[in-house]
């Protein structure tokens, strides 16, 4: 089992998730992040820390999420992701600033 970063994440990109992650699984893309699926070892570190509710286990995300478990796919293809930086709290965001 492994966890995948969905649709809340666009344009928020909050990453306390990421500075919680023990083996650096996550991912920064331009405006989201992604869980690399072959690394994440499922420690559930990172579920609380999302405060949008973005991540999901790949075995009980809501279906509108589905093609959200190729996005994850291709994290790798990212650069990693391992400190807490300032959220983007770009236009589509559906978060809060703190």
């Amino acid at each position: 089992m492994t966890y995948i970063v969905t649709e809340p994440c666009i344009d928020c990109k909050y990453t306390d998730c990421a500075a919680v992650c023990p083996v650096e699984a996550f991912h920064e893309t331009p405006d989201r992040l992604l869980i690399n699926p072959d690394v994440c070892i499922d420690c559930d570190a990172c579920l609380p820390e999302c405060p949008v509710e973005a991540i999901y286990s790949d075995m009980s995300y809501p279906e509108k999420y589905a093609d959200w478990m190729e996005k994850n796919a291709e994290a790798e293809n990212y650069p990693i992701i391992s400190t807490k930086q300032p959220a983007l709290y770009g236009p589509n965001c559906s978060g809060d600033p703190e």
